[in-house]
């Protein structure tokens, strides 16, 4: 079994959300604005644990004792003498393994495990960093529950929007869709550099186009448009009808009716949609998927084949999905991306890296608004949470504090607001500092108070 403390909150299954949670710990153990919050949904997470799920044991940061298959439901036990809160658990212990390198998210209590690294360990590979097992079993691999998500909105709508404030991993998620796609689920699972090998093999390999929109991108690079032939020396312009990227993939797609073929458009908020999509945005909806249509230009005959999908990635910090076509609005799905405090589990020094980075995005969300909070991106370093005073402060002062300056529009009340006091009263500017002076003072602006027991 799995048993952890905060016995003073009585059975977790008397609370209907994370706020009311967060009310109870904070009546026992007061933290500032956020911290508690994360502790509330950590909670809530072990206690709505099924059977089947897979969990790790650790000793400290460096060693695993066994991996674990939930077995049954949370249950409280009152006659306990300390550990109240109790989860059974089906233990493995031919996974245990020491590591070689810390594992800094596994200071805390609850920390999620890296997908990459999970698998690996259960399925007895070699892990980067730990010596291997004696024994071992295979795992399937199973697929996350956001690409899931993705996946079921394709195949509803035919076309997804992954929306969210800049660094929650849009681009990431609608790349590892498309590995689903195109059949490396396995690479999910696998190594960052693995995996992105992978996705550069799969973009090369011409089922998956990615493209950036801009606003000067247009419906003769999206379609088809007249444009400079290259292959012409000699003086003078002559032009050649090119088509664009959208066209020759679904050229592709009617070739290979069997094969799913998929169109990433990152920042696709910042096009002209209208002008881009043009006449085939009636196209777009499933329904109407390989009815023919003459394009203006050439006058040939397009349609879009039923095998083709889109993902397109939006920032909401640089415009809402209220200001998007509401034509092109009503042929998408639009699934939200928001901050991940799991991913950067962990602490600098004094810092709890999750506490404080959702205490951060509580209040930019009470001064300005969610749309502008801040993804796990900016604290990660090589997919992992940043771990050094240096890394951190350099993340702070040269990526967080310019943007949350731009969101603020120049004004010191509302920075010092977000910042309280690692903003100079009398600059309006945030105070600058060592780094270990900065990790210490974002602990106490953030993430100061007694800390729940540990288990």
């Amino acid at each position: 079994m799995i048993r952890v403390g905060w016995d003073e909150l009585g059975d977790l299954g008397q609370y209907q959300s994370d706020t009311e949670l967060k009310q109870a710990l904070d009546a026992h153990w007061p933290r500032s604005s956020g911290g508690s919050l994360t502790l509330a949904r950590r909670l809530l997470a072990f206690r709505d644990l099924e059977p089947g799920d897979r969990i790790v044991a650790n000793r400290g940061t460096d060693e695993v004792l066994a991996t674990g298959t939930v077995s049954g439901s949370y249950r409280f036990e009152p006659d306990s003498v300390e550990y109240r809160h109790v989860v059974p658990v089906t233990w493995d212990v031919s996974h245990a393994r020491k590591l070689s390198e810390a594992q800094h998210g596994w200071r805390s209590t609850f920390a999620k495990v890296d997908a990459a690294f999970f698998a690996r360990i259960s399925a007895g590979l070699g892990v980067p960093g730990t010596q291997p097992a004696e024994s071992h079993t295979g795992d399937p691999v199973m697929l996350p529950e956001d690409v899931e998500s993705v996946l079921e909105a394709l195949d509803r709508k035919g076309q997804v929007i992954l929306y969210g404030p800049p660094g929650t991993g849009k681009t990431r998620l609608a790349l590892g869709t498309a590995l689903v796609l195109t059949g490396r689920a396995d690479a999910l699972s696998s190594p960052p550099e693995q995996r992105a090998a992978a996705q550069a093999e799969m973009l090369r390999a011409g089922r998956i186009h990615m493209v950036t929109f801009h606003p000067s991108y247009g419906y003769e690079d999206f379609v088809e448009g007249f444009k400079p032939d290259m292959n012409i020396t000699g003086p003078g312009l002559t032009l050649a009808l090119i088509d664009g990227v959208f066209h020759s993939l679904c050229a592709q797609a009617s070739a290979c009716p069997d094969e799913k073929f998929l169109l990433i458009i990152d920042e696709i908020n910042r096009g002209d949609l209208p002008r881009i999509f043009g006449e085939l945005v009636t196209l777009l909806e499933l329904d109407k998927r390989g009815l023919p249509v003459r394009l203006p230009v050439s006058r040939r005959t397009f349609s879009v084949p039923p095998n083709v999908r889109i993902i397109g990635t939006m920032n909401t910090a640089d415009r809402s999905i209220s200001h998007l076509d509401a034509a092109v609005r009503r042929r998408f799905a639009f699934l939200p991306v928001g901050p991940d405090p799991d991913v950067v589990s962990g602490t600098v020094g004094p810092l709890d890296l999750a506490q404080f980075f959702e205490s951060l995005n509580t209040r930019i969300a009470r001064h300005l608004d969610t749309d502008h909070q801040i993804g796990q991106a900016y604290l990660l370093r090589d997919g992992e949470p940043i771990a050094a005073e240096d890394d951190l402060a350099a993340a702070f002062h040269h990526e967080v504090i310019p943007l949350l300056e731009d969101y603020c529009l120049g004004r010191a009340d509302l920075l010092h607001r977000i910042l309280g006091g690692l903003v100079d009263a009398d600059t309006g500017r945030p105070a600058l500092m060592s780094p270990q002076d900065l990790v210490a003072a974002l602990a106490s602006e953030f993430t100061s108070g007694t800390p729940g027991p540990d288990a």
